[in-house]
């Protein structure tokens, strides 16, 4: 069932404890055929034959993934990036009737992808016209995160450049409610510094190991600080 929120300020959130975005969102996946949107993580390509890169991690456990992603990376004739996966070059937001109606999808991923975009609402009521009564699993990182209160501390903020919104809680079930949604849930993942830990080494390695454990402690006993949101939709 969605959240059942009055939107007061002082009102109490009831979300659970923050989970693993990698394998939770690839469990949703698990023997389903599946729509990847904006799934070539372009900006973190050192991820990319590791665990920690999502549309692998689908790909492994899925029946079937198609992706679609924008980056000028993908040659015209799509990138075939597992035995059963292959990405094609397209608007993930307007995404080509040609290709949404290539498979019988069961799962619509979007990890990362909206706070990317111009219009997100325009993306969940696209994906709803398309895809009525599937599942739709996107994640998106926290505006309120912990991370990012810590680093505000020291006059620092962390964002990449191709950002153009930032999310909360309440803002997520805002979209899902005007998307038209027929049910959801909003859960909370843990924060990860994987980019950091796979570039660094020695005793710089270690800090920021150390320093991720202490992040996700604060998550735990506060979710609303986690690091980011999935919402796991049925269209």
């Amino acid at each position: 069932m969605p959240p059942k929120l009055s939107y007061d300020t002082l009102e109490r959130l009831r979300i659970p404890r923050p989970v693993d975005r990698l394998a939770y969102i690839a469990d949703c996946c698990r023997g389903r055929t599946v729509l990847d949107v904006g799934c070539f993580d372009e900006t973190a390509l050192l991820k990319r034959d590791t665990e920690h890169w999502l549309h692998g991690r689908i790909a492994s456990v899925a029946r079937r993934v198609v992706g679609v992603d924008s980056s000028s990376g993908i040659p015209p004739e799509g990138l075939a990036s597992a035995a059963n996966a292959v990405i094609h070059r397209g608007d993930g937001v307007d995404i080509d009737p040609v290709l949404l109606q290539s498979e019988d999808f069961d799962v619509i991923v979007a990890g990362e992808f909206v706070e990317h975009i111009e219009t997100p609402e325009r993306f969940f009521r696209n994906m709803r016209s398309a895809f009525p009564g599937r599942a739709l699993v996107v994640s998106t990182p926290n505006g309120t995160c912990f991370a990012n209160v810590l680093l505000a501390l020291i006059r620092r903020e962390a964002q990449h450049p191709d950002h153009l919104h930032v999310f909360t809680f309440k803002i997520l079930n805002t979209l899902c409610l005007r998307a038209g949604f027929a049910d959801w849930q909003i859960v909370p993942y843990r924060f990860y510094a994987t980019e950091m830990i796979l570039g660094s080494s020695g005793a710089k390695r270690w800090l920021v190991l150390a320093v991720e454990r202490c992040i996700r402690l604060v998550e735990w006993l506060f979710p609303l600080l986690s690091f980011g949101y999935v919402v796991r939709a049925r269209l």
